[in-house]
């Protein structure tokens, strides 16, 4: 079975779910991954020691920025010469828009947002998570090549070996794109789909007080002290950010980001299905709530009751005690 794995890369550096992604792709056999971007050949390197045994290297400054023609044509040129079973991609906004427009042009079908892909018969079968995360379908696709999307921190990350090293090919560019990107703007926010931990709050980091705004202030700045200590990243709910006391590159949920961290701790978030549906697969929940009737408290394995503002710092200031003496 030939099957490829697309890496995702901003400005040079790939997405940890690309990583996770060419894991998936060696338990059908050689994967053969894609480097597309200006000077990065060093992520063809990276690939081969995380596994790759053949990298097709699309180095070209024509594709420096993400523009989704000249990509999904460099992809479907490739695909078409060398043909494969199987298509990975990380299911990240570039990696969705490149999994469609290629599937357009192939003529195949995409299985988006897997948490499991196998094979069935002569098939390719995935599961992928659906009503806000509460069921989990089966669905299939039986054209060539099957184009599948992976989410985030569903798949494990391989070991790499460093000095491994493999076949390198270099492939045409296809630069024609109807679009051209006149800047990039980068914000001060937290990789969350990447997270391990995320600290997130919601509506309620605002009623400590007459000051609306200012208890959001106070109260987004403990949470991110407890993150801070735990090495993880703030989110908030859609409520937080529409009440203004969080950016939205922080929201979490059905209209934000879908996020599987190892520990959510989710601080003054009522749990309606909406933000469930972007964090109900995180393997360890916590609940701080005041409202002992709040439906986070059924999806959490953890839930404390009482007022954040006061257990956030005592937890915090735990956290760093412990912290200190498995240090000595």
């Amino acid at each position: 079975m030939k099957n490829w794995v697309y890496l995702d890369q901003f400005q040079g550096q790939a997405l940890p779910a690309s990583w996770e992604a060419l894991g998936l792709g060696l338990t059908f056999g050689a994967v053969t991954a894609l480097v597309f971007g200006s000077e990065v050949e060093h992520l063809a390197r990276a690939a081969f020691e995380y596994g790759a045994e053949q990298v097709l290297l699309a180095d070209d400054p024509c594709l420096a920025d993400f523009r989704a023609e000249a990509y999904a044509s460099t992809l479907s040129k490739a695909a078409k010469e060398q043909w494969p079973d199987l298509i990975l991609l990380p299911n990240t906004t570039r990696g969705r828009e490149l999994a469609a427009m290629t599937a357009i042009d192939l003529e195949t079908g995409v299985l988006v947002d897997a948490v499991a892909v196998e094979h069935a018969g002569e098939a390719i079968a995935v599961t992928r998570p659906t009503d806000a995360g509460k069921v989990l379908v089966g669905e299939s696709c039986s054209t060539r090549p099957v184009i599948v999307t992976l989410r985030g921190r569903a798949f494990p990350r391989p070991t790499a070996f460093p000095g491994r090293t493999g076949a390198l090919e270099k492939i045409a560019v296809q630069a024609r794109a109807l679009t051209t990107v006149a800047g990039t703007v980068s914000q001060d926010s937290p990789d969350l789909a990447a997270a391990n931990v995320i600290v997130a709050g919601g509506h309620g980091v605002g009623n400590s007080g007459p000051d609306e705004k200012e208890s959001a202030r106070r109260g987004f700045a403990l949470l991110a002290d407890l993150a801070s200590v735990l090495g993880g990243a703030v989110g908030a709910s859609r409520a937080a950010v529409d009440a203004g006391y969080a950016p939205y590159a922080w929201q979490v949920g059905q209209t934000g980001k879908v996020v599987s961290p190892d520990l959510y701790v989710a601080c003054g978030i009522s749990g309606a299905i909406q933000h469930q549906a972007g964090m109900r697969s995180s393997k360890v929940i916590v609940a701080i709530n005041q409202d002992a009737a709040a439906p986070i408290f059924r999806l959490a394995r953890y839930g404390v009751i009482g007022d954040l503002f006061q257990i956030i710092p005592a937890l915090t200031q735990a956290l760093k005690k412990r912290m200190e003496s498995e240090k000595l």
